[in-house]
């Protein structure tokens, strides 16, 4: 079945690029439009003779159709009717699909095999980030660490050289003491 959507809609994210959410369909309208003009090379418009057959219609009617939100709903599924996936987050319906897999149940318009793999992928790509960003922390820690021993050391060194300076002055003032009293 032929898509049906606004103008310029692959263009801008708000009309719909990319986001299944904001497609949808307005007639154009507007004195230049070359869609409502319907030229070559634009979108097509809604008009008689995209309908879908009758034949398909029929298969669909006379197969019972359920709609399946959670796992409980998918035991439920009996031999010969038609599984439609609700409206679900992408936990839940990788739970679903796994379990459909597991019962050889087909899912009307789903490539299970497919959208189980993606989402393993997806998995896969969080852990990673997520292992990268604990090295990260991990690393930050060490190098805190480490500035912490530097501040050590060079706090200890600061107080070997302000007691190296006082031994000194001490030495001078002895010397000079002692020169004062050969000198008289």
């Amino acid at each position: 079945m032929k898509k049906f959507l606004k103008r310029i809609s692959e263009r801008h994210s708000k009309l719909g690029k990319k986001r299944k959410k904001k497609q949808r369909w307005r007639k154009p309208t507007g004195r230049d439009n070359k869609m409502r003009e319907k030229r070559k090379g634009y979108p097509s418009v809604v008009s008689i003779g995209y309908k879908k057959s009758k034949k398909d219609n029929e298969k669909m009617k006379k197969i019972n159709q359920i709609k399946v939100e959670n796992i409980n709903d998918l035991e439920k599924v009996k031999k010969g009717e038609m599984v439609i996936l609700g409206r679900v987050g992408k936990k839940k319906k990788y739970d679903i699909l796994k379990k459909a897999k597991e019962k050889k149940i087909e899912i009307y318009h789903i490539n299970i095999d497919a959208l189980i793999k993606k989402f393993e992928k997806d998995k896969t790509r969080k852990s990673e980030s997520k292992s990268k960003k604990k090295f990260s922390e991990k690393s930050k820690e060490v190098k805190d660490k480490k500035d912490k021993e530097l501040e050590k050391k060079e706090e200890k060194k600061e107080l070997k050289d302000k007691e190296e300076k006082k031994e000194k002055k001490e030495k001078k003032e002895l010397k000079d003491k002692e020169e004062k009293n050969e000198s008289k």
